[in-house]
């Protein structure tokens, strides 16, 4: 069964990385003149690279997280930033791209290849760096979702929200866009750089109130006064999402013999909420063949504790105890980034066994998942996956395999 779920998970994984789709939609695009290469994301590397086997670019910058760049690319820079909580490369880099692009003629184009964690590495914030890095973490740690995160770091930089469109000008701008937000909402994949701004001053607004928000005069002040500029989106391309991964893993399932029941490809809950909804389904499904329960999303972790972990290994240990016992059922939660939080794996597993194997190494497994250490409970007992980098950024796969 962990064969099973590796297969059918990594192999939606594969069946969603960026090249293809870049290709096929730069081949059905007309861009003449120069074209000035710009690729921020997770799979900014892979993108690119896809881009350059069909185009001639006469210059090119590609940021992504570290260890995400996978070689050198014709005319193009590379540089690697910090993900989640932007850092000081990332800034330096994004200056770097405002640069290349701010002086561009109307007879130019932008090729922007945008994926998931763009907002955290394309940034020249109107604050101070240190100020943004506090402002993350409060947002991660309190349990904003990814709309109103973004909401929020539109109004604090110079390349969000459409700035980095208004930037560009008078150069025309393609924006091939892999997605990693649920809906597939445009000016929040990335913060938006190059799209319209569909969030307003008093969503902001209410959701600082709503968390309660520390913020400098400063960052009010931006919130407040800050301007929205008008965007053309005609040339704007959503090339992958969400939706397709779920699409994947169903047909992989059925072809390893399973019946595959998708219960949503679009969860976005607490991770913890998502792992008892997994194991009610899983408990209604017993008993009636090899099925595989699917779902695709992006849960969110509330957190308290002082461990280290990520949402998918969160899920996982959060459900070792209801499946004690249970010889036929397993279930897997993986980033499709190949990362979980700030850590080295991309998700874990559990299984009927798990939960004896922490008793057997003295384990108290309970304590450590209030404490949000599913990090190193999972790696005492081998229940951690660890893929590396993937190329793709399409939210998490979680499913649970039920034996016949």
């Amino acid at each position: 069964m962990l064969s099973d779920a590796l297969k059918i998970c990594l192999g939606a994984i594969e069946a969603s990385l960026p090249e293809q789709s870049v290709k096929n939609t730069l081949s059905k695009l007309n861009m003449e003149g120069d074209i000035y290469l710009v690729a921020a994301g997770k799979a900014a590397f892979a993108m690119a690279e896809a881009a350059c086997d069909l185009l001639k670019v006469r210059k090119g910058i590609v940021l992504s997280k570290y260890g995400h760049i996978r070689g050198s690319l014709p005319n193009i820079t590379t540089y690697e930033a910090g993900h989640p909580i932007t850092d000081e490369n990332g800034i330096l880099a994004s200056q770097e791209i405002i640069a290349m692009c701010s002086c561009l003629k109307a007879q130019d184009n932008v090729l922007f290849l945008l994926s998931g964690g763009a907002s955290a590495l394309f940034e020249d914030p109107l604050i101070s760096l240190a100020e943004l890095q506090d402002l993350n973490e409060q947002m991660l740690r309190k349990g904003l979702d990814i709309n109103e995160i973004n909401t929020i770091r539109k109004r604090l930089s110079k390349v969000k929200g459409g700035r980095f469109y208004e930037l560009c000008q008078p150069a025309r701008v393609y924006s091939l866009i892999l997605s990693d937000v649920l809906g597939d909402r445009l000016d929040s994949i990335g913060s938006g750089p190059t799209v319209q701004d569909r969030s307003t001053r008093e969503e902001a607004l209410a959701i600082v109130r709503k968390y309660g928000l520390a913020l400098s005069k400063q960052a009010m002040e931006a919130i407040e006064n800050g301007k929205t500029p008008k965007v053309d989106e005609s040339d704007v391309h959503i090339i992958g999402s969400v939706k397709l991964l779920a699409q994947k893993a169903m047909e992989i399932a059925e072809a390893s013999g399973y019946k595959p029941v998708l219960l949503s490809d679009h969860i976005a809950m607490e991770a913890r909420d998502a792992g008892d909804f997994l194991f009610e389904e899983i408990r209604k499904h017993r008993g009636q063949g090899k099925t595989a329960l699917i779902m695709t999303g992006e849960t969110v972790v509330h957190v308290k504790g002082d461990g280290l972990g990520g949402r998918n290994q969160e899920l996982v240990l959060s459900q070792a105890e209801h499946l004690k016992g249970m010889d036929d059922v397993l279930i897997m939660s993986l980033g499709s980034d190949g990362t979980d939080g700030p850590t080295d794996a991309a998700g874990a597993y559990a299984d009927g066994h798990t939960h004896e194997r922490f008793l057997e190494k003295g384990i108290d497994y309970a304590s450590m998942l209030e404490e949000n250490d599913s990090y190193h409970a999972l790696d005492q007992i081998n229940g951690l996956i660890r893929t590396g980098p993937t190329g793709t950024n399409v939210n998490d796969i979680t499913i649970a395999l039920i034996g016949g």
